[in-house]
């Protein structure tokens, strides 16, 4: 990234410059297709996550239609990313004859297979299927291989967000089937404002940013070239630390198992579900998230009180609500995430900073 931002160069233009900043950018594109296993000409770099789940949706639809084959209904899980549950809201809204259908979760978080199943086969028109790979709150890992063959049974077309689950877990784009999936940069490691959509060749997609002809003219804008550069770079790391991943595991468990020792009372969500290794969704009762958001905060630890990504408010989780938790109890949901270089030590450090906050707030819970 240093070396991207030191140079000089637009990646469109024809002179040495600008073909250097071209060959950065190609070299980065064939680095995060090899991280999810897809033609490196499917990536297109977008500014983050949300952009390209709006251009996976919004593009489809769009696309589809220009085509004169039409989309009439958009399956969604209730527990996707906001940026996905309001591109499918604009998407219903700005489209005649198309109709959002949320299929349910169980209560452990996982898409319900039985409802997707009926939904798919009762529903009449042509449909495009939008479900997570792993959840963004609770870390629980979705069904896509099947997911993706019943989609196919009816003829849909299947988007994935793999924001969460690339380099999380092995993720491959091609054995999957998928037709489009996003991913973005700050969650393998990379720098935050740039992302990625992989589409397969040929799947409808109409640009939504009009201008020049950048990512083959999926996406007009002058690239970013340093944080493009940067995704690739962390995009190659997180394939050659995937073998890491059990050891996170093994923390993660760890880390539950010493949180549920100090308040046995806490309740960890998605539990009895495949998870991420690096996440823990966590309740403990008669503690709000906001207070022990800024408790955990003072004692020099950054968690989330449900999504990161909603301008600093904290409010309830809409994926705990769709897992039928109490309201009360969703309310207290915290998440905590680590990486490979998290140790024990830390995690120990954490819990004792959770024990002494507890502790502190007794006298009041009793009172």
């Amino acid at each position: 990234m240093l070396t991207a931002l030191d140079a000089t160069g637009n990646a469109q233009s024809v002179h040495a410059e600008g073909r250097q900043a071209r060959a950065r950018i190609e070299k980065s594109r064939k680095q995060v297709s090899a991280l999810v296993d897809c033609a490196a000409s499917d990536v297109i770099f977008t500014s983050g996550g949300s952009e390209a789940n709006a251009l996976a949706l919004r593009g489809a639809i769009q696309g589809a239609a220009e085509a004169g084959d039409r989309f009439t209904r958009l399956v969604v899980s209730a527990i996707e990313h906001d940026s996905v549950l309001a591109n499918a809201a604009l998407c219903e809204a700005t489209n005649a004859g198309l109709r959002v259908v949320e299929c349910p979760v169980t209560g452990q978080g996982v898409v319900d297979l039985i409802e997707f199943r009926r939904i798919l086969r009762e529903g009449k028109g042509r449909a495009l299927v939008s479900i997570m790979a792993a959840n963004n709150e609770t870390g629980v890992v979705q069904p896509i291989a099947e997911v993706v063959n019943e989609a196919k049974t009816v003829g849909a077309l299947v988007h994935c967000d793999a924001v969460q689950a690339a380099g999380k877990l092995p993720f491959s784009f091609a054995k999957l089937g998928l037709d489009y999936a996003t991913l973005s940069a700050h969650k393998v490691g990379g720098p935050q404002g740039v992302g990625a959509l992989v589409a397969r060749s040929k799947v409808p997609l109409a640009r939504q940013i009009a201008g020049g002809g950048q990512e083959r003219g999926h996406r007009a804008g002058t690239e970013n070239v340093a944080a493009i550069a940067g995704f690739g770079a962390a995009a190659e790391a997180a394939s050659r630390d995937l073998d890491q991943i059990g050891d996170m595991q093994t923390l993660r468990e760890y880390g539950e198992q010493i949180l549920n020792a100090i308040c046995p009372d806490a309740t960890i969500f998605g539990v009895g579900a495949a998870r991420l290794a690096n996440t823990i969704c966590i309740a403990a009762p008669g503690m709000s998230a906001e207070t022990l958001v800024i408790a955990l905060d003072l004692e020099g630890f950054a968690v989330s009180a449900g999504a990161a990504c909603s301008s600093g408010k904290v409010r309830q989780s809409h994926v705990l609500a769709a897992m039928g938790v109490d309201s009360v109890l969703a309310k207290n949901a915290i998440r905590v995430s680590f990486g490979p270089t998290t140790t024990r030590g830390e995690l120990n450090a954490f819990a004792e900073a959770w024990a002494r906050i507890l502790k502190r707030a007794q006298p009041r819970a009793a009172a």
